[in-house]
C-alpha cells in the first residue's frame, strides 16, 4: 500500500539514495551530480512558501518516491515547475499516480494555475508519466548543457489545474 505526505526532513536520506540511484544510472534526469541528505534537507528549507515536497512511502516508511512543485525563475507566476523520481524498478506501480494527486492538490491550494514539467527529450519514461497525468506539450528546448557537459533537449509540457 502506498501512502503520500508531506515530506519532511528526516526524509531526505532516503530521498538522497533513491535520487542518486537514478542520477547514477542515467539518462532520466538533468541532474548529473551526486546529492546529499544535507541538500535535500536546505532545498526543502530555503524554497519558498509556494513549494510542496511530498513523499511515498510503504507501511514501514520507506520512500519509494517523491515528488516537488516549485516557482521558476524562467516561468510566470501562476506556474509551479514539478521534479517526480521514483525508486529504480518500481515504476508502473501506482507511486507517480499517487504523488501526482497529492501535488495536483497542493499547487491549486498555493493558488498556481499550471504546472510545468521540464523532461529530457531522451526520458521516455518521463514523457510518458507526465502524458498519462494530462500534461500537454507546448515547447522544446534544444542542446541544453547539463553540468557534466553532456548535451541534451527537453521538452516542455504543462498541465492546467
Amino acid at each position: 500500500m502506498i501512502n503520500v505526505r508531506p515530506a519532511i526532513s528526516l526524509d531526505a536520506g532516503s530521498m538522497a539514495v533513491l535520487l542518486n540511484r537514478i542520477i547514477e544510472i542515467g539518462g532520466t534526469t538533468a541532474k548529473t551530480s551526486p546529492v546529499t541528505a544535507q541538500d535535500l534537507s536546505d532545498w526543502m528549507r530555503k524554497d519558498d512558501k509556494r513549494t510542496a515536497w511530498h513523499v511515498a512511502v510503504d507501511k514501514e516508511e520507506r520512500v519509494g518516491g517523491f515528488q516537488w512543485i516549485a516557482p521558476h525563475p524562467d516561468l510566470p507566476p501562476v506556474a509551479a515547475d514539478i521534479a517526480t523520481f521514483v525508486e529504480v524498478g518500481q515504476t508502473g506501480l501506482g507511486i507517480g499516480s499517487a504523488l501526482f494527486e497529492a501535488t495536483k492538490n497542493a499547487a491549486k491550494t498555493l493558488g498556481f494555475q499550471w504546472i510545468n514539467a521540464t523532461i529530457r527529450a531522451d526520458n521516455e519514461g518521463g514523457l510518458i508519466y507526465y502524458q498519462s497525468r494530462g500534461f500537454l506539450p507546448y515547447g522544446r528546448l534544444e542542446d541544453v548543457q547539463l553540468t557534466n557537459g553532456q548535451k541534451v533537449d527537453k521538452v516542455l509540457k504543462r498541465f492546467e489545474l
